[in-house]
């Protein structure tokens, strides 16, 4: 009976102590406000602080996408640039332990060497075989009737395309209209567009790109993206030939590195045909404003074609010279000539006959102690 009025008690203590603790319904709107409150005011602080005029936001909505930087330089081109600078800097040091003139012929194949090499990877990785560019007055943005004046451009690559949009002024309209969008030949590039579609991106890019998707009665795609693979696939296996004739350049067979330069020019030229056909069929019209928009070759093709005339070059005048003064040949390229000095053998021979006691040699059996080394005409048949 006396137990019951103690456990009522205890519980009515732990009630009182949960109200104390508990804050009243109605202030807690205000603790929730003015924890925000101080947060917004100390980050506003720093960044007085450290930016000076610097906004919150940077003038960017907090509940939106960040500005979209255009594209600068691809990673992949400044790779193969940066390897092939690391090689030739690494060759170029062994240079000056090189005696005499052929220290200048080393130099220069080095350079020219390494500069085929880097053209030939590099040129996989470009975005301008080829292009097309215009100044119009178009609209900006789908459902608006705002004009702007920009220049638009197209440069077409063995993997894709690049779709340039850039204001004249870049300013108009308090944005910024400075664009580079790219779209790689893919199965998914209807994907990307629809992406490019969600991201509301300005006209002229989605007219142009809308040409090169799966669904595209132009079909643009089919043309460019078959091209542009079996370039690539020919500019790669001119690039194995190139590292072959490398090799054959170190060993006796100079006739043979010079066929392999002549074998590298070819694929190029290859590869060259092979992105041309994208010209033998009709071409889509392009019409951004109300001026027309073709493409047209470019820095890329000229440069492949540039490379390809080099190669073959070197490689007829290196098979002419190894057919006219192959000697001579192989005395500047620094490698091992065959002769037949080294087949000369002496028909005569000093050997101590105190090892040789008791050996016939031609029928003649040796004898005697003596410490004087005798002469041996012949030591060998053949």
């Amino acid at each position: 009976m006396q137990i019951k009025p103690s456990i009522r008690k205890s519980e009515d203590i732990k009630d009182a102590r949960r109200r104390t603790k508990t804050i009243p319904s109605g202030l807690r709107p205000s603790w929730t406000f003015s924890f925000h409150f101080s947060l917004f005011l100390a980050l506003t602080a720093l960044a007085l602080a450290f930016g000076g005029t610097m906004t919150f936001y940077d003038d960017i909505y907090p509940f939106y996408p960040l500005q979209r930087t255009p594209f600068i330089f691809s990673t992949s081109l400044l790779t193969v640039i940066l390897v092939f600078l690391v090689l030739t800097v690494g060759l170029l040091l062994i240079v000056p332990g090189i005696r005499g003139k052929s220290r200048i012929l080393w130099t220069f194949r080095i350079l020219i060497s390494l500069f085929i090499g880097a053209v030939i990877v590099a040129l996989n990785f470009t975005s301008d075989w080829a292009e097309a560019s215009l100044n119009a007055s178009t609209t900006y943005k789908s459902f608006s009737n705002v004009m702007v004046n920009a220049e638009v451009g197209l440069h077409v690559g063995l993997y894709g395309i690049n779709i340039t949009l850039r204001g004249d002024p870049v300013v108009q309209f308090n944005e910024t209209i400075d664009y580079n969008e790219m779209f790689v030949w893919t199965n998914s590039i209807d994907e990307e567009y629809e992406n490019a579609l969600n991201k509301g991106l300005p006209n002229p890019i989605l007219y142009i790109a809308e040409k090169f998707t799966l669904k595209s009665p132009c079909g643009l795609i089919f043309q460019y993206r078959y091209s542009g693979r079996y370039a690539s696939a020919t500019l790669w296996t001119a690039f194995c030939c190139w590292l072959l004739a490398n090799i054959l350049f170190s060993m006796p067979v100079i006739l043979y590195a010079g066929c392999m330069m002549a074998t590298t020019a070819a694929f190029i030229f290859f590869s060259l045909a092979s992105f041309s056909t994208i010209y033998n069929l009709p071409q889509c019209t392009f019409i951004i404003g109300t001026k027309p928009f073709e493409t047209n070759f470019s820095a890329s093709f000229w440069l492949a074609l540039a490379t390809g005339l080099l190669c073959a070059l070197i490689g007829v005048v290196v098979i002419l010279l190894d057919w006219l003064f192959p000697e001579k040949m192989r005395e500047v390229f620094s490698v091992g000539v065959d002769s037949d000095d080294d087949d000369v053998y002496s028909e005569k021979g000093y050997l101590n006959a105190g090892f040789l006691e008791g050996v016939g040699l031609d029928g003649v059996i040796v004898k005697g102690t003596s410490k004087e080394p005798q002469q041996i005409s012949t030591l060998t048949k053949f």
